[in-house]
């Protein structure tokens, strides 16, 4: 199938990569001429695990080509997938600016019957909103059917993702299209729900809000858990094998950011306001977010009472492992928060150096590697899980500190640390010194 894909962030690209390599022939555009550029030299301009290398196979095979010319790229296409951002607006819903421009783009430039599949996170009605405007700006007598194919790419697994996804979700009220979209994803071998468009528009949004809904709730269990004894990491392995409940998206820490969940959570919300409806579970989602990411700050006042002039390091600022995006990583809040205190804090992270430099506060101070931010620091703040923090290799760097007060806010370093008598640890949703997973489940097949 020929393709045009308009927008090459992390969903654009991925599925453009990804496409060209089950054996259509892929064509993506952007506005971003320095972009275009980067991608057409074979350079990836974000970090994802596994993307470089299949991006410079598909350009030798020349299944994949990049334009800034939208003319050019929708020239042959069957389908035109529209994957721009919708980046948070002032009143909290998502700015459709930029697909708005994008559906007059369209509109303007086809020449021939087209499907187009808008698979930005979208309000609901959107999909309709957009076939209407592409329907005004239409320079030539053809037909463009649209269909709504809502991604669900988790950044640093997106590659991953794609081939191994649980379901593709087609929304539309055409067959046809219903089966061409299916017959192109057929190599994947993935199942297939089709669906209306509403209904395809609110499953990513409902999805998105369910696993925060469920990152806070541990979170809440996890605080919960250190004021009456328990152990967050055995509740959690106790509830997830619970086949109803499961065991992903139950691990503990300091809350969830990207440009995913707080955004579809928060617009979820709106949308629920303007249809004169309460969402209050998500309400209390937000709520519990925005305090979890501040239960290190609260530790480390408890501990130390005043943080004037305490030199405080952050251990990854990415807001999840294998990503450099920066977007409501909860580094930002604690590091604004610590210097608030007093505090003067240093930080480190694998990958999102360079992003970090733009979001966080200028006073923070980053250095090139773990060891060089912990050199003579009062505390050290986990913030992402990245492999390097979680190795019994990691736990002798902590000897650089001043004095070795660690915040887990991941609950990920590796059991040594609690064997170290020269390391004071303090993780999420546990009380000190106990193991990271005290109870062994070898009571396989009993029911009650």
């Amino acid at each position: 199938m020929r393709i045009a894909i308009v927008g090459t962030g992390y969903v654009g690209l991925v599925t453009g990569v990804c496409l060209a390599k089950i054996g259509h022939q892929v064509t993506c555009v952007d506005v971003d001429e320095d972009k275009i550029a980067q991608l057409s030299s074979g350079e990836v301009p974000f970090y994802e695990p596994g993307l470089g290398e299949m991006l410079d196979q598909q350009r030798k095979e020349k299944r994949i080509a990049f334009t800034v010319n939208p003319g050019a790229a929708f020239a042959n296409a069957e389908a035109i997938f529209i994957a721009v951002g919708t980046p948070q607006g002032i009143d909290g819903m998502p700015d459709l600016q930029a697909l708005i421009t994008v559906a007059q783009t369209i509109g303007r430039n086809v020449q021939h019957d087209v499907i187009v599949v808008i698979k930005s996170t979208v309000p609901i009605g959107t999909n309709t909103f957009l076939s209407q405007i592409i329907a005004e700006h239409l320079a030539h007598p053809v037909s463009v059917r649209v269909a709504s194919n809502p991604e669900f790419l988790r950044e640093g697994s997106a590659v991953y993702d794609t081939f191994h996804g649980d379901r593709i979700v087609i929304g539309t009220d055409d067959a046809e299209v219903a089966e061409m979209l299916a017959a192109m994803y057929e190599p994947l071998h993935i199942p297939i729900l089709h669906t209306d468009i509403r209904s395809a528009e609110m499953i990513k949004y409902a999805s998105n809000a369910f696993l925060a809904t469920k990152i806070s709730f541990i979170n809440e269990i996890a605080n919960l858990c250190e004021s009456l004894g328990a152990t967050i990491e055995d509740v959690a392995r106790g509830m997830g094998m619970d086949q109803r409940i499961g065991e992903k998206f139950l691990r503990a820490g300091i809350g969830y950011g990207g440009s995913c969940f707080p955004k579809d959570v928060k617009a979820l919300l709106g949308m629920a306001e303007l249809s004169g409806d309460q969402l209050q579970i998500l309400q209390a989602v937000e709520r519990v977010n925005r305090k979890q990411q501040m239960r290190l700050v609260e530790k480390a006042v408890s501990r130390f009472g005043d943080l004037r002039g305490k030199r405080m390091a952050l251990l990854g600022l990415s807001f999840k492992p294998d990503t450099d995006d920066m977007r409501e990583a909860p580094s930002l809040g604690i590091a604004a928060a610590l210097l608030e205190h007093g505090a003067q804090v240093v930080g480190y992270d694998p990958v999102s150096m360079n992003n970090a430099r733009t979001y966080l506060p200028a006073q923070v101070e980053l250095f090139e590697s773990a060891e060089q931010a912990l050199a003579g620091a009062d505390a050290a703040f986990v913030l992402t899980e990245w492999q390097e923090f979680t190795l019994p290799a990691f736990v002798p760097k902590l000897r650089a500190m001043r004095e070795a007060i660690v915040f887990d806010g991941r609950n990920c370093l590796h059991d040594s640390v609690l064997e170290d008598d020269a390391v004071e640890y303090h993780p999420i949703g546990r009380q000190l010194g106990k193991k990271l997973v005290t109870t062994s489940f070898h009571e396989k097949g009993r029911e009650r």
